[in-house]
């Protein structure tokens, strides 16, 4: 009966957090309100404070699932059940938050600590398990609004940081018992870190150099899990959008590109092995007359494998650098525990052979400019970023394949990731996708071209070349670490101290006469 009472005391506190994973889910492409996480955040500690871990574990649970349920049904396009089964995969993680959340809030600095630990469970859904998915960043939600701007200084993990602390900030106002002083310095520090970047300019412009890049949308024949049922065909497609852009480069109508990018997947047929596909390639490449980078799926390095790379192809020397894709998606392009899952989940036959990871970051130089190749999924991995950058690259590019999930959001919200990483690294990002998203965007995440999706787009930009460093990509990891590690060790806090106080509570009284109680005045 005890046990039934103290459930139906939790459910409210349950139900609040849903609506604040709900309202946090909202704040993210494609529906795009990010200030909806100073809402979701003093909500979600709101339902968490003064109750058990226990409690807790289920609250951010509740708050963890309806999170990522909102942000990702685009996964449902491989099935419900997947869309699902992320969805709480995910959201535990923000129960554990949730288990320690409850005694962190009790700690003297729960200001700095709680905000610490949100960074440190961003950190943990981005590694783990299969190399985790770090899809759901506070700061993913800010590419296109002043309070961005800081992730040039602060990296992405501090951003995440600073959006956290906001919605603390605002809990503190609204919290009950807090003091009139804090609760004013609280309302000063969320408004200058909210308004503040408004005053920040972030420079746009090159050491000196440009480079003429083209951007090349084939588009694909079809939708959803049979996009590239017709491999030869979105090959064709891009050679024909190159030949197009050719074409309008003779007439004079289009600048001639120092180089031209093709997305992820224009070929999904190995042009090592493949000579209608290698005749394509090299028929597109001596029309334009200069570097092609190629995206393409190659087989091996064993049996039964295959490589989602970038290759730059010479209209001279044919096939020449090569990156592999070095975070492939689990599930999607290779299968963890194969041998034991292919047996009951007839429907990962689909996937093919085992897409095997590459080994080294995508530093690509050609024709005097380094490049930083990114390959679609791997964009949202900060240490893939650090690489390329710490690598040498000028311009970042991001070869991208999301016909599965067009029209479902997805490409949206890895469009966002992209502007971040613009804002993040100070360098101009070209996109190519087989069939949207592609585009331009500046080092300051203004976009200055922006595709359709599913439709033929082919756009040619003229970019700076930078070699200056933000002071995101100075720090490099830092951030992440020491965030993470205040976090954890918040967590120790507040576990020693519930044990102080358990200790406290169980130990017997002291030995002795007992005394009356004084009388006290009335």
């Amino acid at each position: 009966m005890d046990r039934l009472k103290a459930l139906g005391r939790l459910l409210p506190r349950v139900a609040v957090a849903v609506l604040a994973g709900v309202l946090l889910g909202f704040a993210f492409e494609p529906h795009d309100h990010p200030w909806l996480t100073i809402v979701a955040v003093p909500l979600f500690l709101a339902a968490l404070n003064g109750i058990s871990m226990k409690a807790g574990f289920l609250v951010g649970a509740g708050f963890g699932i309806a999170y990522y349920a909102v942000m990702v049904p685009w996964l449902s396009v491989i099935g419900g059940d997947a869309a699902i089964a992320l969805a709480i995969l995910e959201g535990l993680f923000y129960a554990v938050f949730g288990l320690f959340a409850t005694q962190v809030l009790k700690l003297r600095l729960w200001m700095l600590w709680i905000p610490c630990l949100w960074v440190a469970t961003e950190f943990a859904t981005a590694s783990v398990p299969f190399g985790g998915f770090p899809w759901g960043k506070l700061a993913w939600a800010f590419s296109a609004v002043s309070l961005g701007k800081l992730a040039a200084y602060v990296g992405i993990a501090g951003l995440s940081f600073l959006v956290a602390f906001v919605g603390v900030l605002v809990y503190a106002v609204l919290r009950r018992g807090s003091g009139l002083r804090l609760r004013a310095v609280a309302l000063v520090a969320g408004l200058v870190i909210v308004f503040g970047p408004t005053l920040i300019h972030l420079s746009t412009e090159g050491d000196g150099n440009t480079v003429k890049a083209a951007i090349v949308q084939g588009n694909v024949p079809g939708k959803g899990l049979e996009f590239l049922g017709r491999a030869r065909t979105v090959t064709r497609n891009h050679l024909n959008a190159t030949l197009d852009l050719e074409k309008r480069v003779q007439a004079g109508s289009e600048m001639k590109p120092d180089l031209v990018i093709w997305p992820e997947n224009s070929t999904d047929i190995d042009p090592y092995k493949d000579d209608e596909t290698r005749a394509d390639i090299e028929e597109a490449v001596k029309a334009v007359g200069v570097p092609i980078l190629v995206g393409a799926v190659t087989e091996g390095p064993g049996p039964n494998e295959r490589q989602t790379t970038g290759i730059v192809w010479d209209p001279v020397s044919g096939p020449g650098q090569r990156y592999a894709k070095r975070h492939p998606v689990p599930f999607g392009e290779y299968i963890p525990f194969r041998d034991q899952l292919l047996p009951y989940i007839k429907r990962l036959e689909m996937i093919g052979a085992q897409t095997v990871p590459g080994v080294g970051p995508g530093v690509m130089p050609i024709g005097g400019v380094t490049y930083g190749d990114v390959i679609c999924f791997e964009l949202a991995y900060d240490n893939v970023i650090q690489d390329v950058v710490n690598g040498g690259a000028q311009v970042l590019i991001v070869q991208t394949n999301n016909a599965t999930y067009g029209g479902t959001g997805q490409p949206e919200q890895q469009f966002a990731i992209t502007r971040m990483r613009a804002i993040e690294t100070g360098r101009t990002v070209l996109i190519a996708s087989t069939s949207g998203i592609s585009g331009v965007i500046r080092p300051d995440g203004t976009v200055e071209h922006k595709s359709a999706q599913f439709v033929s787009d082919v756009y040619v930009a003229t970019v700076p070349v930078r070699d200056g460093r933000t002071l995101a990509t100075i720090l490099g990891g830092w951030p992440q670490w020491i965030l993470t590690g205040l976090g954890l060790l918040g967590v120790v806090l507040a576990l020693i101290d519930r044990r102080r106080s358990r200790s406290k509570d169980t130990s017997p009284p002291a030995s002795g006469p007992a005394r009356t109680p004084e009388k006290v005045p009335a």
